[in-house]
């Protein structure tokens, strides 16, 4: 084999393993990652049990990144804080470490039939989830078959003398960690960097001692995606992904100096533990490093964190002048896997404002409050611009590949932003009858005061168990909410009554009657927009009919 042959099948074998990783680690991603989202979220509430989650959830994702990524968008959705995410992110040093392990092993030889059954199981299956997990099968088996190319073309290569030469000089520590941190950083997997470092060793072409300092710059270079994702982020985001950059780089210190005092009998004892074997010692190298900075780190969490506060200090800003997304960012860096837990968020944080908005336009009504009026309708455009923001989100999100149970949820999202927006509309216009009723010298007061006061306490309450029912995602309050929206249907046709008979009996105007029975009528399509909202959530039946809508007169 020339030498242009050689580095072209080294080239290709990287290409392939690279595609392998990605595909497998995205189709896992795809296929589960709504199910594992969820158990990140429900196992994390204790620092020391995030470990042990987060080791198995990049095991499984196979990607440190991917992971820490993730951390740091439920961070920043609120979904986690930050003593929650760091128990994860720590844990997620350890699962990445798992590639090379399975790398170290040869299992290139059954590279083909892993390849032939994933095809074979997009080619039989309708089910998305199932196709999905085809695609992790190929995945994998493209990866080993990756590894035999890269492999087969390093033999190759190493029988050159100028080759040898190349790899056998490097033997300026500093260097090696710098070149792990940078090739890290690029390929933006550590995972990657260690597998072509181990084939490097396995050949014969890097010392061992050079592999422990690679190592070590490889564990830098892997948070370069979680600092990036959380570049359009809130502070608290940007200090989870501090967390995983102060860990490894601590880590990485305490190593190297652990190294620089005793490498020849690290060396010796990473030999033995591997009988041997160049490839297993690197494998095994990446893992008890990464074990031994969790131990080492494990009782300095909160300082860690203290630090982070420290680096980045400050609170964010409340958004309440500005028109800025609390949750969402500038959604130029969408996560697949957190890109509807971000949204969710910021579709709850709107749904809070238009409530109070609503609360707030009653009161200004019924108290006569121009002032609080004009509050009403600068919240207004805020909400206006909120369901703007949200849903240019959510038609990007539309243009990327979400989870399976990601994807389900999309559409329903369009209409909660629809509603909540539209009850914000509602708001606006209960506002805008304060200056008439200030013009005309007119009240709403007595009785019907009393009466819509009754109504308002129903139609914020079945507002508040709608957005419990999307935040929690079950149907535990339907129920109470289809008995309020019957009593509130029942509650505007006795308003209605009752501004006949006011009317009839001379007790107010006509405007003020108008204005009663508009009132009565908006409190009421304000409970069929939470109704709408509290059944979005539910999902398909079997037979793949939706819940009905409730249809707006």
């Amino acid at each position: 084999m020339n030498i242009s042959g050689m580095v072209l099948g080294l080239i290709g074998g990287l290409g392939l393993f690279l595609y392998g990783m990605t595909l497998m680690s995205d189709s896992l991603e795809k296929a589960a990652g709504a199910k594992l989202r969820g158990i990140l979220e429900l196992f994390t509430k204790n620092r020391y049990v995030g470990i042990i989650v987060g080791i198995v959830f990049t095991a499984i994702i196979q990607s440190s990144s991917a992971a820490t990524v993730m951390v740091v968008s439920f961070v920043n959705a609120g979904l986690m804080t930050l003593y929650q995410a760091i128990g994860v992110i720590y844990g997620a040093n350890i699962g990445t470490t798992v590639t090379s392990q399975l790398v170290s092993f040869n299992l290139s030889q059954y590279a083909p039939v892993f390849i032939m059954v994933g095809v074979l199981m997009l080619m039989i299956f309708k089910n998305p989830t199932v196709k999905k997990a085809g695609e992790v099968v190929i995945g994998f088996g493209i990866l080993f078959l990756g590894i035999s190319t890269m492999s087969s073309s390093m033999g190759a290569l190493k029988e050159l003398p100028a080759i040898q030469n190349l790899f056998m000089s490097l033997d300026n520590r500093f260097f090696a960690l710098l070149l792990g941190l940078i090739i890290t950083a690029i390929v933006q997997s550590s995972s990657v960097t260690v597998s072509i470092v181990l084939l490097l060793a396995q050949q014969g072409l890097l010392p061992l001692k050079i592999c422990f300092f690679i190592i070590l710059g490889c564990n830098i270079g892997a948070c370069m995606s979680a600092m990036l994702a959380s570049l359009s982020g809130k502070k608290n985001a940007k200090r989870a992904a501090l967390i995983h950059l102060l860990f490894n780089i601590i880590g990485s210190i305490i190593m190297a100096i652990i190294l620089l005092i005793g490498s020849d009998w690290i060396e010796a004892l990473i030999m033995h533990i591997s009988s041997g074997n160049l490839g297993r010692c690197v494998a095994n190298t990446h893992t008890i490093f990464k074990v031994f900075q969790v131990i080492i780190l494990m009782p300095f969490m909160s300082w860690i964190v203290k630090l982070t506060y420290l680096i980045v200090p400050g609170d964010d800003n409340d958004a309440q002048d500005e028109y800025e997304m609390k949750y969402i960012g500038d959604g130029d860096r969408l996560s697949s896997a957190t890109a509807i837990p971000q949204v969710c968020s910021e579709i709850n944080h709107m749904g809070e404002i238009a409530i109070s908005n609503l609360e707030n336009a009653l009161d200004a009504l019924l108290t006569k409050d121009d002032k609080a009026a004009k509050e009403v309708f600068e919240v207004e455009k805020r909400i206006d611009y909120m369901n703007k923001e949200i849903t240019d989100y959510l038609v990007k999100a539309n243009q990327i590949s979400l989870p399976v149970g990601d994807r389900k949820k999309l559409g329903a999202l369009f209409h909660v932003v629809s509603d909540i927006e539209r009850v914000g509309d509602h708001a606006e216009n209960i506002a805008e009858d304060v200056e008439k009723l200030i013009d005309m010298k007119e009240d709403i007061n007595g009785m019907a005061g009393d009466e819509i006061r009754k109504m308002q306490e129903m139609t914020v309450k079945i507002l508040h168990l709608s957005m419990d029912m999307f935040n929690l995602e079950d149907d535990s309050h339907l129920q109470d909410i289809l008995d309020l929206e019957n009593a509130i249907d029942e509650k505007e046709r006795e308003l209605q009554n009752l501004h006949v008979k006011c009317l009839t009996a001379g007790e107010c105007t006509a405007q003020v009657g108008m204005m009663f029975s508009d009132l009565a009528s908006n409190l009421e399509r304000v409970a069929d927009h939470a109704t709408n909202i509290a059944f979005s959530i539910l999902e398909e039946d079997p037979e793949g009919d939706k819940p009905p809508k409730v249809e707006l007169v």
